[in-house]
């Protein structure tokens, strides 16, 4: 950590911060602390500017193209699982869903909105260079990701996070609300960020209240967009988990294509 060091000056204090990539730090010095990250998305600025994530405090371009972030060090704690029925996440993402600011930007910075064409085409061929295709609970989700893919096409597209869970949710001590770790963020139907939340979090006859906060009304095909979506994401990571041979989080994803198969068969899938 030595580069960092010589970033900002040897009298900070620099220590991992944690994270998949090994590359988020805390950075002390007396009563100053900062969290520092490599190469984020210049995302990050705009998602500053809105509130939605800790404040931006500088950024530093290195000699070998490496770029260095520097966000406010809040005090606070990630939701509890709890905590993620609380309508204040609703108004949270619905902030978001609704920025035109957030989506100006990310177009700006190259990326296209995802289509739910595209993505059924795209996993089925990841499933079957990986040797999936055939698997039993894999071809009963794809047969119902095809029965449910024309109630997916005609939507209005925003900026959605894509990967919602609690520990991406801070709660600063100021019970300020931020929402981090934005490196899955795409252009894309709505329901893919709030799907997770209520499929997750949110218990069955809580899902009408919490959308209405949201904004938007509860019907079948809303709900059905929600398991499109969802079943997607997790073809996404069993797909992941095996290409990386994490063999015991390939089958707990089996587990959960399982129950989500169940779900919809419940649900009277036509």
């Amino acid at each position: 950590m030595d580069w960092l060091k010589r970033v900002l000056g040897y009298e900070w204090e620099i220590t991992p911060a944690g994270g998949l990539t090994g590359d988020a730090y805390l950075a002390t010095k007396d009563n100053q602390r900062l969290f520092l990250k490599r190469n984020s998305s210049p995302f990050l600025a705009v998602l500053s500017a809105e509130g939605i994530v800790p404040k931006l405090i500088w950024t530093k371009r290195m000699e070998n193209g490496d770029v260095i972030t520097a966000q406010e060090w809040l005090e606070g704690r990630e939701l509890k699982p709890a905590e993620m029925q609380h309508l204040r996440v609703a108004e949270l993402l619905h902030k978001i869903h609704h920025s035109s600011e957030l989506l100006y930007m990310l177009m700006r910075l190259g990326k296209k909105p995802v289509t739910s064409d595209e993505s059924f085409s795209n996993i089925r061929l990841r499933l079957e260079r990986i040797g999936l295709f055939n698997q039993d609970q894999v071809r009963i989700a794809l047969v119902f990701l095809e029965q449910l893919l024309p109630i997916t096409r005609k939507q209005k597209l925003v900026v959605c996070h894509g990967d919602l869970n609690h520990n991406n949710i801070l709660l600063s001590k100021e019970g300020h609300l931020h929402l981090i770790d934005w490196d899955n963020a795409l252009i894309a139907d709505p329901v893919t960020d709030y799907g997770m939340v209520l499929n997750w979090y949110i218990p069955k006859e809580n899902w009408n209240e919490w959308l209405e906060h949201y904004g938007v009304t509860s019907d079948d095909h809303l709900i059905e967009r929600m398991y499109w979506y969802l079943l997607l994401d997790v073809l996404h990571y069993l797909c992941w988990h095996l290409e990386r041979d994490e063999l015991i989080k390939y089958r707990e994803r089996l587990t959960d294509l399982e129950e989500l198969n169940e779900q919809i068969r419940a649900f009277n899938v036509h």
